[in-house]
C-alpha cells in the first residue's frame, strides 16, 4: 500500500491495515496515556483484539477473543459513530453485569467504531485502563480522527488487495494445466502472495505444468530472482513442473547471472512454445480456414 502516517520525525511507510494500526496506537500513546489501546475486530459473533499497546499492565493481548457479546466493544458499536465514554465500570448499569468487569475489577473505558466507507463496521479503537481517568475534548478529538483514518486505510487496504489480485490472475487452461501471468512491481509482500497463490491453486486443481509469464514485468532484480527460485523449487516439492515464459533479453541476462538458469527449471520464449512443449497445438479451424480461402 506504501502510505506514509507519522508525527513529527516519526514518520514509517505501512504496507497493510495491521500496520497502519500499529502506527496509529503508537502515535495515540504520545497524547493519551490510558494504560491499554487496542483495535479490534468484529464479525458480531466475536470480537478479536488486532493491535494493543499496554503500558504499565497487560491488559490484552493480540489475538485475545472474546463473544461480542460480552465486550465493552459491543457496547461502543451499539453506540454508533458517537465516541462512548465509561468513567467508572463499575458504576455504569452497561458493564456492571460483564465478566470483563469483574475480571479487571474496576477501571474505565473509552471507544468509538470503525466503518467501512459503506457504513459496515470493521470493529473499534478503544482505550481501557483499571484506575480512573481524566478525559479530555483533545482526547475525545484524537479517537475520533483515528477512527476516521482508519476507515480511509481500511478502504485503501481494500483497494490494495484487489490490484494484487488482478496483477497475479491464476488462469487454468486445461486439466492439469494452469497460467500465472505476473504483472507489475514486485515487492516482498507481493512476492509472498504469489507464491500463496501458487501453491494453494496448484494442490487445488491438481495441477502438473504451472506456467509463469512475466511479460509483464520490465525489472528484473534479486527480489524477483529470488521470488522465481522460491515459487520453482516449492511447485516442484509439491510435483508441479513451473515453466517461465515472456522473459525479455534484458531480465533474461540478469536471469543467468543469477541462479535462475541453474534450478534445472523450463524456460520457453512465449506462452505458445511453452504449450508446444508439453504437447498443445494450437490449430487453426478448418470452417474458418475455407471461409478464409473462399
Amino acid at each position: 500500500m506504501g502510505n506514509f502516517i507519522g508525527v513529527d520525525d516519526d514518520l514509517k511507510v505501512v504496507e497493510s491495515f495491521e500496520e497502519a494500526a500499529e502506527s496509529i496506537l503508537r502515535m495515540m500513546s504520545k497524547f493519551i496515556h490510558i494504560n491499554t489501546l487496542f483495535i479490534a475486530k468484529n464479525d458480531k459473533c466475536t470480537n478479536e483484539i488486532v493491535k494493543v499497546l499496554n503500558r504499565e499492565n497487560t491488559l490484552l493481548e493480540e489475538g485475545d477473543s472474546l463473544p461480542f457479546e460480552e465486550t465493552f466493544c459491543k457496547l461502543s458499536v451499539d453506540k454508533g459513530k458517537q465516541i462512548l465514554i465509561i468513567p467508572d465500570i463499575n458504576e455504569n448499569d452497561l458493564t456492571l453485569s460483564l465478566n470483563v468487569t469483574k475480571n479487571l475489577g474496576g477501571g474505565c473505558f473509552i471507544g468509538i467504531p470503525i466503518y467501512y466507507k459503506d457504513g459496515e463496521n470493521y470493529g473499534t479503537i478503544c482505550g481501557l485502563d483499571t484506575k480512573p481517568f481524566q478525559f479530555t475534548e483533545s482526547h475525545l478529538e484524537l479517537f475520533e480522527t483515528m477512527a476516521s483514518l482508519l476507515t480511509y486505510v481500511l478502504e485503501l487496504d481494500s483497494a490494495h488487495k484487489q490490484i494484487e489480485n488482478l496483477s497475479a490472475p491464476f488462469v487454468p487452461i486445461t486439466k492439469g494445466v494452469a497460467i500465472l501471468p505476473i504483472i507489475g512491481i514486485i515487492t516482498e509482500q507481493r512476492v509472498e502472495n504469489i507464491i500463496f497463490l501458487a501453491l494453494k491453486k496448484s494442490q487445488q486443481l491438481s495441477l502438473e505444468y504451472l506456467i509463469i509469464d512475466l511479460s509483464g514485468i520490465s525489472q528484473m532484480n534479486d527480489l524477483v530472482s529470488e521470488a522465481l527460485l522460491k515459487i520453482g523449487s516449492l511447485l516442484k516439492l509439491i510435483g508441479v513442473t513451473p515453466i517461465l515464459t515472456g522473459i525479455y533479453p534484458g531480465i533474461a541476462l540478469k536471469a543467468v547471472n543469477s541462479d535462475v538458469a541453474s534450478q534445472d527449471i523450463m524456460i520457453e520464449a512465449n506462452l505458445e512454445r511453452a504449450l508446444n512443449k508439453i504437447g498443445f497445438i494450437l490449430e487453426k479451424s478448418k470452417e474458418k480456414d475455407k471461409e478464409t480461402k473462399s
